[in-house]
């Protein structure tokens, strides 16, 4: 049981970077603290061999965006509310951006999983 939710965070953590990753990515130190707390994610694929969605919850303090198991995962967001991501895991990888309003956000992703390739797009709730 252990193993399989171990596989199945490590393809949401990658899609998690995926789903916030690749836009205006400076984010100044003080101002996204708008941002901060948990928010529930949720990931759907539009196309690819990746399961159909994923649901996680990730933690923002002072813009940077943390998931407590990645241990490579990159995740800011700027005082506008853009967020960008990134998640690597094993040959799983995944980037994604977006926008954060001060209780709900979307944005796109993409990532790879070995050979294979997926997109989607993903929503995020204040908790």
């Amino acid at each position: 049981m252990f193993r399989q939710v171990t596989a199945r965070l490590t393809t949401t953590a990658m899609l998690l970077g995926a789903a916030l990753a690749c836009s205006a990515a400076t984010a100044e130190a003080a101002t996204p603290r708008t941002f901060d707390g948990s928010w529930n994610l949720v990931f759907v694929t539009r196309s690819g061999g990746c399961d159909p969605s994923y649901d996680f919850t990730v933690n923002i303090t002072n813009g940077i965006v943390s998931h407590p198991n990645l241990v490579r995962f990159n995740g800011r967001v700027a005082s506008s509310g853009a967020v960008h991501a990134s998640v690597a895991v094993q040959d799983k990888f995944a980037s994604g951006s977006g926008k954060l309003s001060s209780a709900s956000g979307r944005g796109v992703w993409s990532g790879r999983s070995g050979e294979s390739r997926c997109t989607g797009y993903w929503t995020a709730q204040r908790n």
